[in-house]
């Protein structure tokens, strides 16, 4: 039976392999729960609410953001 090395198995961006030591579980769980309350904790968004945490940390942690990319001068 073939086995294959852990090391040599590819990981996604948001792994947490991938993920700098500054955007964490915790980190983006304390985000999820702010956008949860700032949506007035309307239940049914749980995993929009990680994603858009994530997202918005590793955006941060980048120099990138949502408004720099998607600028254009008129």
């Amino acid at each position: 039976m073939a086995r294959t090395k852990a090391s040599s198995i590819k990981r996604g961006p948001f792994s947490e392999e991938a993920r700098s030591p500054e955007v964490t579980q915790e980190n983006i769980a304390q985000r999820a729960y702010s956008l949860y309350e700032a949506r007035g904790r309307q239940e049914g968004h749980d995993l929009d609410d990680w994603l858009q945490a994530e997202r918005e940390l590793l955006e941060e942690e980048s120099g990138l953001s949502i408004h720099k990319r998607g600028a254009r001068k008129s």
